[in-house]
C-alpha cells in the first residue's frame, strides 16, 4: 500500500451489504439503528468509541477515531443483504432471540423495511440448512450476474454513492485453495460457466461484489477471497479485501491470554477448548465438513503466537484441541470453556480455567460495523488487495503469501492504529519513550 496523498470524503450514503441476514447481521443492523436514536451505545466498536493517541504522552492528544479519520457516520448508512430464508430483518431478529423484544420493537419499522434479497444457495456447501428463498440459474455465472444486478438495484433504490460487503453467513465446508479453478481469474470465470464444484456460495458473492466495486470482508472461515483468482480481481478492480472469521469469543480469549504467557515465558503443555451454542451457526457446525473449516481457523492461533519452533522448551510439545457442540437450549448465548495446563519455575505444573459465557452476535456486531467503515475508508484511501492491518478482527487473518499471520491481539491493535496514523500523515507510535528521561 502507498501512503495516500488524499482520501476521498465520505459523501452521500454508504450501503452495507450483508450476505447472510441472520442473527449476527440483524443484531448489527438493529444496534446501529438504536445508536442513531440514542437508545443504546455501540459498545465494542473501535470506530465509534475508540480513541487514538497522537504525539507524545505529554501532549495529551487522544481524539476519537471517528473524529481523526474520515469515516461515514451512522446516520449515513443504508442496510441490505441476502438470505436463503424470506423473513424481513425484524422477524429474523425476533426469531434469533439475541435482542429483547423491547429493543427490536424500538426500531421495528426500520427493521421491517429491510427485506433480504434471495440468496445464492448450493446446499452441498452448507449441508445442515434448507434454504427456501434462493436464486435460480443454470450456471454459477448466472448467479453472480444476479448478485451484481441486486447490488445495482440496492444502490439506486437507497441512493447510495458507495457500498461495502461483510459476509455474515454460515460456515461452509472446508475447501483447500489448491484447485486449478482458484489459481487465476480466467480459470475462476471459466469455472463459473462450468459450475465447478470448488466454487462455493461465498465465492460467488465475493466475485460479484468486487466486480461492482464493492470492498469485501469475509466474516467466516470459508475459502472466499484468500486465493490467487480473487487477489487478481481485487488488483484489477482496485478493491480492498480482508478476512477471515470474526474473532469473537473463545479465540478472542486465546489472543489475549497466549501473548501474556509468552511475554512472561510461562510454559504450556496443553490447551483444551470446547464450546456449546444453539444458534444457526451451531447447527451448521454440527456438520463435520463445516466444522473442519472452523477448526482450521481456530487451531492456527496458538502456533503462530507462541512460535514453538523458536520456544521449544516452553511450547514445543503443546497439545491443542478444539471442540464445538450444538446445544439448542443455549441459543445465541454461547459458552466457551478452556483448560490450560501451564508450567513455571523448575517445571512446576499449574492450571488456568476460563469459562466465557458470551453472546456470539453481541460480540460480532461491532466487528461488522468496524470492518464496514474501515474497508470503505481503505477504498477511499486508494488501498487495494489484502488489508492485513485489519487482522485485529479475525481469527485467521489474511496475509501476504510469504508471511505468517500475526495473531497477537496487542500487536494487531498497534498495527491498526499505526496504519491510521500513517494514513493521516501522523507520526507513528513506537512506545520507546526514552525521550522522557534525557
Amino acid at each position: 500500500m502507498k501512503q495516500p496523498v488524499s482520501i476521498q470524503k465520505p459523501e452521500g450514503k454508504l450501503g452495507i451489504l450483508l450476505p447472510g441476514m441472520g442473527a449476527v447481521a440483524t443484531t448489527f443492523v438493529a444496534g446501529c439503528l438504536m445508536a442513531r436514536k440514542g437508545l443504546g451505545d455501540p459498545v465494542g466498536s473501535l470506530t465509534q468509541m475508540g480513541t487514538i493517541r497522537l504525539g507524545k504522552r505529554t501532549d495529551g492528544k487522544s481524539p476519537a477515531i471517528k473524529d481523526f479519520v474520515p469515516l461515514y457516520g451512522l446516520d449515513q448508512l443504508a442496510f441490505g443483504g441476502w438470505d436463503i430464508f424470506p423473513e424481513n430483518a425484524y422477524d429474523t431478529a425476533r426469531h434469533a432471540e439475541v435482542l429483547s423484544k423491547d429493543h427490536c420493537d424500538s426500531v421495528k419499522d426500520e427493521l421491517s423495511a429491510i427485506q433480504a434479497m434471495p440468496g445464492v444457495f448450493y446446499p452441498e456447501y452448507v449441508k445442515r440448512l434448507n434454504g427456501t428463498h434462493i436464486k435460480k440459474g443454470k450456471t454459477k455465472r448466472e448467479m453472480a450476474e444476479q448478485v451484481e444486478a441486486d447490488i445495482k438495484t440496492f444502490m439506486k433504490t437507497n441512493g447510495c454513492s458507495r457500498a461495502v460487503a461483510v459476509w455474515c453467513g454460515s460456515t461452509e465446508i472446508y475447501i483447500e485453495p489448491t484447485h486449478a479453478v482458484h489459481q487465476s481469474l480466467a480459470a475462476f470465470e471459466k469455472g463459473l460457466d462450468d459450475n465447478d464444484p470448488m466454487i462455493s456460495n461465498s465465492q460467488i458473492y465475493a466475485y460479484a461484489c468486487l466486480r461492482q466495486g464493492v470492498p469485501y470482508a469475509n466474516g467466516a472461515p470459508n475459502l472466499t477471497v484468500d486465493f490467487p483468482a480473487m487477489w487478481e480481481l481485487a488488483r484489477e478492480r482496485q478493491m480492498p479485501i480482508s478476512g477471515k472469521d470474526f474473532k469473537t469469543g473463545q479465540t478472542l480469549m486465546k489472543t489475549i491470554l497466549a501473548p501474556g504467557l509468552k511475554a512472561r515465558l510461562l510454559g504450556l503443555r496443553g490447551w483444551f477448548s470446547t464450546n456449546i451454542l444453539g444458534n444457526r451457526d451451531g447447527e451448521v457446525l454440527d456438520d463435520p465438513e463445516s466444522f473442519k473449516s472452523k477448526e482450521v481457523s481456530k487451531l492456527g492461533v496458538l502456533e503462530h503466537i507462541l512460535q514453538p519452533e523458536i520456544n521449544k522448551a516452553l511450547y514445543g510439545n503443546l497439545y491443542h484441541k478444539v471442540r464445538i457442540e450444538y446445544y439448542p437450549p443455549r441459543g445465541d448465548a454461547k459458552e466457551g470453556w478452556d483448560n490450560l495446563d501451564i508450567f513455571g519455575w523448575l517445571g512446576y505444573p499449574m492450571q488456568i480455567k476460563v469459562d466465557f459465557l458470551c453472546r456470539d452476535s453481541i460480540l460480532a456486531a461491532p466487528i461488522v460495523l468496524d470492518l464496514a467503515l474501515f474497508m470503505d475508508l481503505a477504498a477511499r484511501a486508494g488501498f487495494h488487495g489484502t488489508q492485513e492491518w485489519l487482522s485485529f478482527y479475525y481469527k485467521s487473518p489474511m496475509h501476504a503469501p510469504n508471511l505468517y499471520p500475526e495473531h497477537d491481539l496487542f500487536i494487531q491493535s498497534m498495527k491498526l492504529k499505526n496504519t491510521l496514523r500513517w494514513m493521516m500523515g501522523q507520526e507513528l507510535i513506537t512506545h520507546l519513550g526514552n525521550e522522557y528521561y534525557d
